[in-house]
């Protein structure tokens, strides 16, 4: 479930700020099929990609994270 909400923060974040999967990808240095698999919650994205995903939206890396206690 907590991966299901990072994903779901992801995609919404990169929506807002108006990338495509593809443009996001780019700026993070990966596939997109990673990125897809990350937003999807089929892959977990590691503490190095949570930074790199938070620098490229332009927020806080804890915005990507559940609130504690969830």
């Amino acid at each position: 479930m907590e991966k299901n909400a990072v994903a779901q923060r992801i995609r919404a974040f990169r929506k807002l700020k108006g990338y495509t999967q593809n443009q996001l990808a780019e700026l993070l240095g990966v596939s997109i099929a990673v990125l897809g698999s990350v937003e999807r919650g089929t892959r977990k994205p590691d503490t190095r990609m949570i930074q790199k995903i938070s620098n490229a939206l332009g927020i806080e890396p804890e915005e990507l994270l559940p609130p504690s206690g969830k």
